[in-house]
């Protein structure tokens, strides 16, 4: 058997033992959950997940429930994609010029430190409520990119630089073997996080909104009709999309990186 097949059922073994790991760590809350549900016995303040998913289901068949997760989506993504633009290009810019660097940071600490909700209160003076999640979530993600991008091309050592430029690599080859290789893990890994709490600042810059035909929309109004069958199920849908889109997101990245490597 050759090595190349033993390692791959290595990894896939490993792959096999992680989902069932997981999968039974899942069962096992559910489990909680329902015993919870049967303990308090009063749908209003918490309802089993089984009542929960078929309420999901019910919803499904609604042309509105597509509807608001289309456009939470798009909000969503906006901002996550404006996030990325800025902040990637924030952090070349602080690695090229220090006097950038230094008149950054008080701006990125303080976006890093102020409550995201705090920011959502303010930008609705400014801004349309429909606009709202964008900025917030575009604002939320950005010293996430920027923080993992600045750390991975400060990371390349100046030797390495430097034998560059005494064998005179040209500045593309010098972008894409060794800027490159070093941006591709530090943007990996702020899609991680970023992922994530883009969804969770996005869902909450529309529940204090109202945008119309949105996810915050209908978990506000199943807070107000003390709806919380609903309410559960929305936030089981919120959970699905983010794993749902994180899933697709890091494999389509993952193809663009591979593509870049060629």
């Amino acid at each position: 058997m050759k090595i190349s097949t033993i390692f791959r059922n290595k990894v896939l073994d490993k792959r096999h033992d992680k989902f069932i790991k997981y999968t039974l760590s899942l069962i096992f809350w559910l489990l909680v959950w329902q015993i919870l549900s049967m303990v308090v016995d009063q749908e209003i303040l918490l309802v089993s997940p089984l009542l929960a998913v078929k309420t999901m289901f019910v919803m499904a068949a609604d042309i509105s429930f597509w509807q608001s997760i289309f456009n939470s989506f798009v909000r969503v993504f906006l901002g996550l994609f404006l996030g990325f633009v800025l902040g990637t290009g924030l952090a070349i810019m602080s690695y090229r010029s220090r006097t950038i660097k230094i008149l950054l940071e008080p701006l990125i600490l303080t976006i890093q430190t102020v409550p995201v909700v705090s920011f959502i209160i303010i930008f609705l003076i400014w801004i349309k409520p429909s606009n709202l999640s964008v900025l917030v979530s575009f604002l939320m993600v950005s010293p996430i990119f920027y923080r993992n991008v600045y750390g991975g091309l400060s990371s390349i050592g100046r030797e390495i630089l430097d034998l560059a430029r005494v064998y005179k690599v040209s500045t593309y080859k010098k972008i894409r073997y060794i800027y490159f290789s070093r941006i591709e893990t530090s943007i990996r890994a702020a899609c991680e996080v970023g992922l994530g709490f883009c969804w969770k600042s996005g869902i909450a810059a529309e529940v204090i909104g109202m945008p119309t035909n949105t996810i915050g929309e209908k978990l506000y109004e199943s807070k107000i009709y003390l709806n919380t069958s609903q309410l559960f199920a929305w936030t089981i849908t919120i959970i699905l999309l983010s794993l749902l889109f994180k899933w697709v997101f890091m494999k389509v990245l993952g193809c663009i990186f591979e593509s870049l490597e060629l």
